[in-house]
């Protein structure tokens, strides 16, 4: 418990400057914390060993990553559709060159684990470029969502709810958290109000807390398919990056989806 409160305070001294200044600094912040990310799915993976590999990897992550108002990646006059298209095809490619060494199944592994870290953390970037109270909503509600889950699965957790993929995790705690996440999400609006009704500022609560907990199942999912404890030891006591942020990549998207950022 030392460790991980002296690692957690440790973390809060080095993303803080970077979170309230926002702009370039933030950015880049996040294109290397989800670089990172991809990283640490790659090891899990057993395919981090290989430069081909990487360099595709990281320049299909760095591409989804890119921001731009039209989706047309910089200077290359291309969309981030098309961009996923030529990765794919080159992904494929190089599955012949490697005679097969690298599979079918690695190049949609590669494929998929980009569009889900590099569209997390894109959408992560829109959120802090949207403002600080956008993060700051979201993070509290995926925060407290957490808490709740943990402390009412303490209490009152009988029901497990996957067992298979997390054992610890409880039906009680799961709907402690939601309830928790909803109840932040009101007391933020009535304190600093979104140009929104307090009934969609609940549903936009109630969506975040649902796939905050989705996301973190997903990590879990990874974690025990690929018979790993952490994603990564960036964070002594805490894990990696995707350990700490699985929540978030998976909300954001969903957030943009529903025009909330």
């Amino acid at each position: 418990m030392k460790q991980r409160i002296i690692t957690a305070i440790a973390a809060l001294i080095v993303v803080l400057p970077f979170l309230f200044y926002g702009g370039w600094p933030f950015i880049l912040f996040a294109v290397i914390l989800a670089t990172i990310g991809l990283h640490e799915l790659l090891i899990m993976r057993k395919l981090s060993k290989s430069v081909p590999v990487l360099i595709l990897s990281y320049l299909l992550l760095w591409a989804l990553l890119a921001r731009v108002g039209t989706g047309t990646i910089p200077y290359l006059g291309i969309t981030k559709i098309e961009c996923l298209t030529l990765f794919s095809l080159l992904l494929l490619g190089y599955t012949v060159l490697s005679k097969n060494r690298f599979t079918f199944d690695d190049a949609g592994f590669v494929a998929l684990t980009a569009i889900y870290v590099g569209m997390g953390f894109y959408y992560l970037i829109e959120a802090r470029l949207n403002g600080l109270d956008y993060l700051f909503f979201i993070f509290f509600i995926v925060w407290a969502t957490d808490s709740g889950a943990y402390f009412v699965g303490r209490k009152l957790g009988k029901r497990k709810l996957w067992p298979v993929i997390s054992p610890n995790k409880t039906i009680e705690g799961a709907i402690g958290g939601i309830v928790l996440g909803c109840l932040v999400g009101v007391v933020f609006q009535l304190i600093h109000p979104f140009d929104h009704s307090l009934l969609s500022i609940i549903g936009i609560a109630f969506v975040i807390s649902i796939a905050g907990q989705l996301g973190d199942l997903a990590e879990s999912a990874f974690k025990r398919h690929y018979n790993v404890k952490d994603s990564g030891k960036l964070l002594p006591g805490h894990g990696g990056v995707l350990d700490r942020l699985d929540s978030m990549i998976f909300v954001m998207p969903l957030l943009h989806l529903i025009h909330f950022i």
